[in-house]
């Protein structure tokens, strides 16, 4: 019997171990980086930067049916931990929905960071339907994300948006009639490079991965921001409040900053706020929710 990620969403398709043989057939290039790991069982280095983005290439071909590539040094996400993202967000939008979640193009999804890998959107899209606009501070991470929603034919559920200014989030890229059903993001967590870099050193030291490297990259706009993402959240927070949005979330990577964001909502008056714990592997993170509806 295959071991079950019972950490991650009931509904989540990477619950189960890597089935590398279909992986391989969906992409052949992830052959050279498979070998038996140290307990036998085929796997990758994930030391090796080359190796996962392969293996992502891989997963969203055979699972999503998509066609994906993006440049060095950007950040590539681990597909299991995103998913999970997108099905709690799924189980958020059944509560003003008669408890069925919605399906289609007509659910407008705002994803806020997209970055050049396009995650939120593709996902969401391939297994639900949703449509999706998606912003970004940087020009190349657009141009990038462009393409890989042009190669997929996806020009007609995904727009990308360049955000121009560095201190907004929301403002400057919602027209005034615009609506959405839910809003998703996931920050840049630390609050300075050398931040960033020690939590990649404690990551890999606790995966036994002896390099310092960022085996899943990330440029500086996706790993910091000034304050971290207390202070990133807290501007989505004050903003959230002029926005046609049935949901707002974000990802939170550290429990230590929830008291400062509940404190941040406390002033705006939502109707309701949640904390949606995910789990993937050794690493605990959470979803931080609030409405204005009733």
């Amino acid at each position: 019997m295959t071991p079950v990620k019972k950490e991650l969403h009931p509904r989540n398709p990477h619950r189960g171990q890597y089935d590398f043989k279909k992986l391989i057939i969906s992409c052949p290039q992830l052959a050279k980086f498979v070998e038996p790991n140290k307990y036998g069982k085929e796997s990758i280095d994930f030391a090796n930067p080359f190796a996962v983005k392969t293996l992502n290439k891989a997963i969203l071909k055979f699972f999503y049916n998509i066609t994906w590539d993006i440049p060095e040094h950007y950040l590539c996400p681990p597909i299991p931990g995103r998913a999970d993202y997108i099905h709690h967000v799924a189980d958020l939008l059944c509560i003003f929905n008669k408890g069925v979640i919605p399906l289609g193009k007509e659910v407008k999804v705002l994803d806020i960071g997209v970055g050049a890998n396009c995650i939120y959107p593709l996902i969401g899209h391939q297994s639900y339907g949703w449509s999706f606009v998606a912003t970004d501070i940087d020009p190349i991470a657009i141009k990038c994300a462009e393409e890989i929603v042009k190669q997929n034919n996806l020009d007609d559920t995904i727009e990308i948006r360049l955000q121009k200014s560095s201190l907004n989030i929301f403002q400057g890229m919602i027209e005034t009639e615009e609506r959405y059903d839910i809003s998703m993001c996931n920050p840049p967590f630390h609050s300075s490079s050398d931040e960033a870099k020690s939590a990649a050193t404690r990551k890999n030291k606790n995966l036994g991965i002896k390099t310092k490297a960022l085996n899943f990259g990330g440029k500086s706009n996706e790993l910091w921001c000034p304050g971290g993402e207390v202070a990133f959240i807290t501007q989505m927070i004050k903003e959230s409040v002029h926005i046609h949005c049935k949901w707002f979330t974000a990802l939170v990577s550290k429990s230590s900053s929830l008291p400062s964001l509940f404190k941040e909502l406390d002033k705006i008056k939502p109707t309701q706020v949640k904390t949606l714990e995910m789990g993937q592997g050794q690493k605990i993170s959470r979803i931080i929710a609030w409405t204005f509806l009733s």
